[in-house]
């Protein structure tokens, strides 16, 4: 599955995300503040937007609409516990408006919960909460669950209410990409950078899948133009590089990669090529902590632990290939080469030198034929 910034972009979708949670329900008149924000003369910037809602709560603490509207900002700004802790005492006050739960859903969202998520968008629904944003989240939701037909529908609807949001032909160009249709994700995807043309994921994403398909040209292509975008994006010029490898210059590659190595240490997948690279030159010791890197986000690899004990073998540093070499064991049960590798490493790890020398058979004496034999 294709990694996806998938609350990074949701900015696209949701521009107004915070507008239109400060359109809470109006609060009652006993609950309705003396003096009204004036959101004109607000700061910007969510977390200042935040901030600037302390008073007014701490004057009127059991306006719910307030709370909400600092949940939407504290969201936007990232402050996802402060958001969730927020909405909840507004819904606590007043578990009426459908909004409050949309925040809920994506304070949720933002935190990993989709079932709870989920939950909440239903709460939202049932109480006469409609909008585009709303059926993009719950898609994207479906599509982080990989239940790509349930996402489609939600977009299809998403798209009914607002024809051109590219957050939605976005992720309905990842889910045909899960279902494997590749021609339908290419052309949503397209259809998405043309309606946002800045933003680098869309194309990142339409660069991944052209390396995916052998078609570098096209790769370089949306990776540069994304690049100039955002120069520091890892994923792009991860893209970049492969785009190069593909087309048999592996220098520029290497550069690439160890370009996203710096961006990002956890882009595991340049990691794994700079380490390869190594390996197969035999710079061994320059090999072992991309492999290891790697490996500590994604333990299954291909031939990546193998190259990582080998690499440590190599070194004479027998204890941790010896490490290694039963990882694999354990991963390939019954594989001799393993197996043999962890007996022979071990030995060296404990001192003990196996002389693999090979010997002769020995040969038995036998026993020269006797011709004459007397009385004959």
């Amino acid at each position: 599955m294709l990694t996806v910034r998938f609350f990074q972009f949701w900015g696209i979708a949701g521009l107004a995300v915070a507008a239109l949670l400060t359109g809470c329900a109006e609060p009652t008149p006993a609950a309705r503040p003396d003096t009204m924000i004036d959101l004109r003369t607000v700061a910007s910037g969510p977390r200042v937007q935040a901030e600037e809602l302390d008073g007014a709560i701490v004057r009127q603490p059991r306006n719910a609409s307030l709370y909400a509207r600092r949940a939407a900002f504290r969201l936007d700004a990232g402050q996802t516990d402060a958001a969730l802790s927020d909405i909840n005492h507004a819904l606590a006050l007043d578990d009426a408006p459908g909004q409050f739960y949309f925040t809920k859903a994506r304070a949720l969202r933002a935190q990993g919960y989709i079932k709870a998520a989920l939950d909440a968008t239903d709460q939202a629904a049932r109480r006469g909460f409609a909008s585009p944003e709303l059926n993009l989240l719950v898609g994207e939701m479906h599509l982080a669950s990989r239940r790509y037909q349930d996402a489609l529908d939600q977009l299809d609807r998403a798209l009914q209410q607002e024809p051109d949001l590219a957050a939605a032909l976005f992720y309905k160009g990842l889910a045909f990409v899960g279902l494997q249709d590749t021609v339908q994700a290419l052309d949503y995807l397209r259809a998405s950078v043309a309606r946002a043309p800045r933003e680098p994921e869309i194309l990142h994403q339409l660069a991944f899948l052209s390396n995916a398909y052998r078609q570098p040209d096209q790769a370089a292509i949306y990776a540069a133009r994304g690049l100039k975008l955002d120069s520091t994006y890892a994923p792009l010029w991860y893209d970049y590089g492969r785009q190069f490898e593909l087309q048999n210059q592996p220098e520029q590659a290497l550069r690439s990669y160890a370009r996203v190595a710096q961006l990002d240490s956890t882009f595991y997948r340049a990691d794994y090529r700079l380490g390869l690279a190594s390996y197969k030159a035999r710079r061994y010791a320059q090999a072992v902590p991309h492999l290891q890197r790697a490996l500590r986000r994604a333990p299954r690899l291909p031939d990546a632990r193998s190259m990582l004990a080998e690499s440590f073998e190599s070194q004479s540093l027998w204890a941790e290939a010896a490490d290694q070499y039963r990882l694999l064991v354990a991963e390939n049960p019954g594989n001799r080469r393993w197996s043999y590798k962890v007996w022979k490493v071990g030995n060296r790890a404990r001192g003990v030198v196996v002389d693999e020398t090979p010997r002769p058979a020995p040969v038995e004496a036998i026993e020269p034929l006797d011709f004459y034999k007397p009385g004959l």
